[in-house]
This record gives C-alpha cells, sequence and structure tokens, in this order.
C-alpha cells in the first residue's frame, strides 16, 4: 500500500496517510449546466475517485406533507435528466457515484426537524417520500450507480416512523441492486435502526472540535479522539464500515467550532480550513472500518468558484484544495 506525506505551506503539521481504495470523493452541486470533460476535469484533478450527485424534492415547511420535485422550475442538474447526464460523464472517467436525493425546506429550515402534526399527513408525505426516492433509485439503477443514499439528516423523521423506513428499504432494494446507506447527522447516527438492512453506515461529520480561532492540527486530533472512539465501537456493534456522506469545513476563523454553521459570516482564514481538514483525514482515513467520504463541496464552475477570499466551504482555487489533492492521490 503506498503512503502519501501531506505538506503545506499553511498547515501547521505534516501526517502520513494511506487513500489507496477509500472513497475519496467530493460533493458535486447541481447546476443549471451541462456537464461535459471539460467541466469535471478539474474534480479528476485533485484525484477524486468518487462524486456524490444530489437531486433535491422541496418542501414549503417542516410540517408539511408536500414535496415536489424533478420540475422544470428546478435547475437542469437536480432533475432526472441532469442527473442520468452527469453520472454518465463522469462514469465515463472511471469515477464512481453516490446518488444522494434530499430534502429542501423553504428558507433552509434543517431537514432533521420534519414532523408531521397527524396521522393522516404522515401518511402523505410518506407516500411522496416513497416515491421520490424509489424514483432516483430506479435511476440509480439505470445507469448502473454504485452507491445510494436513502435519506439525509432527517433525525425526526427517523425516530417518528420507524416501520416506514424498514419497509421503505425493502422496497428499494427491488427496484435498486447497488450498494446502500443512510445521511444521519453527526449528532444522530446511532438512532436508525436499519443499519443492518444497509451496506454502510453514512454521517455527515460535522462535528463541533475546537473554538478557537485556529486551532492546530494536534489539538483539533486530541479533540477528535472521543468521537473516533465512539464511532469505531458502532461499527465494530453494527458489523457495518463507517462513510463520511459529507464532511468540510468553511475556510474562517472558528470553523471546527460548528462546521454545520454555512452562514457567510466571519473572517477569511486559509490555515483553519486546512488544519482542520488534515486532522480530519489523519485521524480516520487509515481507520480499517472507514470506507472514506465526501468532502462538501465542489461546483461545476471551478474557475469562478472559491477562491482565498472566500469563506465558504468549497476548496476550490484555495490553498486547501492542494491538500485535497495530495491526500486523494492514489
Amino acid at each position: 500500500m503506498t503512503v502519501f506525506v501531506i505538506c503545506t505551506s499553511c498547515a501547521q503539521e505534516s501526517t502520513k496517510l494511506t487513500s489507496l481504495n477509500k472513497i475519496n470523493g467530493v460533493s458535486f452541486v447541481a447546476s443549471n449546466n451541462h456537464v461535459n470533460t471539460a467541466t469535471i476535469q478539474p474534480v479528476l484533478n485533485v484525484n477524486a475517485n468518487w462524486v456524490a450527485l444530489m437531486p433535491f424534492a422541496f418542501m414549503r415547511a417542516n410540517n408539511s406533507p408536500s414535496l415536489s420535485y424533478n420540475s422544470q422550475n428546478q435547475w437542469w442538474g437536480e432533475r432526472i435528466e441532469g442527473i442520468k447526464e452527469t453520472a454518465s460523464v463522469f462514469n465515463k472517467h472511471g469515477i464512481k457515484r453516490m446518488l444522494k436525493p434530499q430534502i429542501w425546506i423553504r428558507a433552509g429550515k434543517f431537514t432533521g426537524t420534519i414532523k408531521m402534526t397527524n396521522e393522516t399527513d404522515w401518511l402523505l408525505f410518506e407516500k411522496k417520500y416513497e416515491t421520490f426516492i424509489l424514483n432516483y433509485a430506479k435511476v440509480a439503477e439505470s445507469e448502473k450507480i454504485e452507491l445510494f443514499c436513502i435519506g439525509t439528516e432527517l433525525n425526526s423523521f427517523i425516530q417518528n416512523r420507524p416501520q416506514f423506513w424498514t419497509g421503505l428499504i425493502q422496497k428499494i432494494k427491488t427496484v435498486y441492486t447497488g450498494k446502500l446507506t443512510y445521511a444521519s447527522n453527526w449528532d444522530s447516527y446511532q438512532n436508525p435502526n436499519f443499519w443492518k438492512d444497509l451496506d454502510y453506515i453514512g454521517i455527515d461529520a460535522y462535528f463541533p472540535l475546537v473554538n478557537s480561532k485556529t486551532p492546530a492540527v494536534a489539538e483539533l486530533n486530541q479533540t477528535w479522539a472521543p468521537h473516533k472512539t465512539a464511532i469505531k465501537k458502532y461499527s465494530i456493534e453494527q458489523q457495518k464500515s463507517i462513510i463520511f456522506t459529507e464532511f468540510g469545513y468553511r475556510s474562517v476563523d472558528f470553523s471546527t467550532h460548528k462546521p454545520w454553521d454555512s452562514s457567510r459570516e466571519g473572517n477569511f482564514n486559509s490555515i483553519a480550513q486546512i488544519n482542520a481538514l488534515q486532522s480530519l483525514f489523519s485521524t480516520f482515513w487509515n481507520a480499517s472500518w472507514f470506507e472514506g467520504g465526501f468532502l462538501w463541496k465542489w461546483f461545476d464552475n471551478h474557475a469562478s468558484a472559491g477562491g482565498n477570499t472566500s469563506t465558504g466551504y468549497t476548496v476550490q482555487n484555495k490553498d486547501s484544495e492542494e491538500l485535497i489533492k495530495k491526500v486523494y492521490e492514489n
């Protein structure tokens, strides 16, 4: 197995990692643009071997049974036609794919709070969600997509309707023959009762770590230790490997305090992003029970994405892009 050494001028430490056979993925953000070889070349340039493709369904509120998707009002890349074409282009270049249908609630309300107010609405919402997921499971099967994610950060939905999820998984397996996971929020990955029916435990890994402006890698590693112990223990108990279905940090001061905070506030801090990513890689990428993950996030318009003034999650055109390239190198 080849060993890679990460050294960047901005990072405070270096670490030895192995990336061979891991999911070295990026979350490829859907847009209104058709994809082609030129579009995805930057993904290839950072040595990613997987991408997550994310079609969206939309809800009016977290207690509304409405769910709309595959609409002409949506961007091309969020619709079935866009997913199929994007999946095909990546496949032609040897990139494996995870299809990860997601819900967007108006005003960006957290999907973990979805909860109907009565049984009639629950049944209606379940039917709509089932149709949404099964339609994209069929897309995953037709495009021979390697991994399908049955939901993302649906904490309350799962806790309140466990029997629905057991039945949904069985229905998915009648139309899709690939591998399955679910993207649990970092604080609720032990809640689902259906991991035995899936192939991987998925975690959106926005664990709170250090509340300081620019934490050092060593400090972050120490803070990660109890989380890693708990995740490993749970992986062994469930007899399932772990995937980080999302991971990432903004390039901003205090980025590891509340990594889920996607606001645009804060001062640009390249080193904070680099150190946070490097710590995550050095903590998990060598673990035998850990399969890898998908960096949040990657835009199709690479030339204008990110940059060394942008405080967002993407590493594009930032010093941290070189870190990803070296870690993901096989």
